[in-house]
């Protein structure tokens, strides 16, 4: 039942995460920063799809999947378009990773340690669902603000 509900949940906020992206009226404004505002909506969108697919494509699906966490900070200007692409990977990838998953195996261990002590997958998917919806919320004030700037 979890399994399914986070299937779900996934689904519907990657595609919100693609309807903020499409909302930028101006492909640049994706890529701004300013004052105390450190991450672009471009790169917290590349910062989702890498953790997505490593944690869940890589690490549950065995996607194969190589993460490089630096570039989704450093990488600038990546077309609007690219980043929708992405996205769309992305969603198909989770949506593989967690059909591959039964209820009864989310009591198991994460294969990988993410935090100081090993967790089961259970705790590591809810804490990426909730990772998923912090980022979320940072892109929607992100687009609002820059739109008014």
């Amino acid at each position: 039942m979890l399994v399914a509900t986070l299937k779900s949940l996934f689904q519907r906020d990657l595609l919100r995460l693609r309807n903020e992206i499409v909302q930028y009226g101006q492909e640049d404004q994706l890529w701004e920063v300013r004052g105390e505002i450190s991450n672009s909506a471009g790169n917290l969108c590349l910062h989702l799809i890498g953790n997505l697919n490593n944690y869940i494509g890589k690490e549950i699906g065995k996607s194969g999947y190589v993460r490089n966490r630096e570039a989704e900070f450093s990488l600038k200007n990546v077309p609007q378009q690219q980043l929708l692409s992405m996205i769309e990977e992305t969603l198909a990838v989770v949506e593989a990773g967690l059909g591959q998953l039964k209820d009864s195996e989310l009591e198991k261990e994460f294969p990988v340690l993410v935090f100081e002590h090993k967790t089961s997958i259970e705790y590591l998917l809810v804490h990426l669902y909730g990772h998923l919806n912090y980022h979320l919320g940072q892109i929607n004030y992100h687009r609002r603000l820059v739109g008014s700037w």
